[in-house]
């Protein structure tokens, strides 16, 4: 094991994609970066010798392992990325950023990108507003998420208020 490897880290799966993918969440996100990119030394069932097979990234913070493994796995909501957003402003770009590129809005502040790995885009405010010890405030909040795709704060924090 090289010593720039993490002891645990998050390997997400690409039809082919993973060093476009890495690319895209280095620029889009802080903390963010590719850290290494491998060719595969030898054929492999859904590619060829030389061809990209892993790309090592970093998604704020987080090491993970993009592996062009093929298209037979399909993404779902059982994985995805929670990004905590401090204002609308963060909200939307990062929203943006992912749908703009050819991702799709789905509901409740979750998106997912061109690859299909799913992103939950989840301002403090509404974290905050859930977690209220004040039920009614709480569930206010609750049922103005459910009406939403990507999350408006200012409507959070107004239906907390009441």
């Amino acid at each position: 094991m090289s010593s720039k490897t993490a002891k645990n880290t998050v390997c997400v799966w690409y039809d082919k994609d993973a060093e476009a993918a890495a690319h895209f969440y280095a620029k889009t996100f802080p903390d963010s970066r590719v850290d290494e990119v491998i060719h595969a030394p030898g054929d492999f069932p859904s590619g060829k010798q030389g061809q990209v097979l892993v790309v090592k990234f970093t998604v704020m913070g987080i090491p993970c392992v993009g592996l062009n493994g093929g298209p037979q796995v399909q993404h779902s909501e059982a994985f995805s990325f929670q990004v905590a957003t401090d204002d609308q402003a963060e909200t939307d770009r990062l929203w943006n950023a992912i749908v703009g590129n050819g991702g799709k809005e789905n509901a409740c502040g979750w998106c997912s990108d061109r690859w299909g790995i799913r992103w939950q885009i989840t301002p403090r405010v509404l974290t905050d507003a859930l977690s209220d010890p004040d039920r009614a405030a709480s569930k206010r909040a609750f049922d103005a998420m459910m009406t939403m795709t990507k999350i408006d704060v200012a409507k959070i924090e107004a239906a907390r208020k009441g």
